[in-house]
């Protein structure tokens, strides 16, 4: 059974599952955040949802060009979480399934092309107080180990 974090299920609702990958990627003692203005404003460890057909490695590498800029190496699987959460940007109430992955952050190729995101060097304590989402802090402290 995969770890839940955050809100329980709720039975009023049909949660759609969707899979997504997220990277942790250290470089010295800061760690390389995303910070999304919407629909929340809030820091997350970079990543997202897995196209129809697509490999989540390939999946990891897209999601973080669009959500920071920065080309990415050597990701190796750290473990996976689930969450039950509305998005409102979909319009939908998802069961995530989550899968992290440690990286290497290589080059930085431009700005974020994802709408609304901003690529943030945070140092590592202070991500794991400004991530929102408990299961981001719990990979982290995973990959730290």
């Amino acid at each position: 059974m995969i770890r839940r974090y955050g809100e329980p299920v709720r039975a009023d609702r049909r949660y759609r599952r969707r899979a997504g990958v997220y990277a942790v990627l250290l470089s010295g003692g800061e760690i390389l955040t995303t910070f999304q203005e919407q629909p929340f404003a809030e820091f997350q460890l970079p990543g997202g949802g897995i196209d129809p057909g697509e490999h989540p490695v390939a999946a990891l590498h897209r999601e973080v060009m669009e959500e920071t800029g920065w080309r990415i190496g050597q990701a190796r699987r750290v473990g996976a979480f689930r969450r039950f959460t509305h998005m409102p940007e979909y319009d939908l109430w998802a069961e995530k399934l989550c899968t992290v992955y440690l990286a290497r952050p290589v080059r930085r190729l431009g700005p974020p092309t994802e709408p609304g995101h901003h690529a943030v060097w945070l140092p590592i304590d202070e991500a794991l107080r400004q991530l929102r989402n408990p299961g981001d802090r719990a990979l982290l402290e995973r990959a730290l180990r």
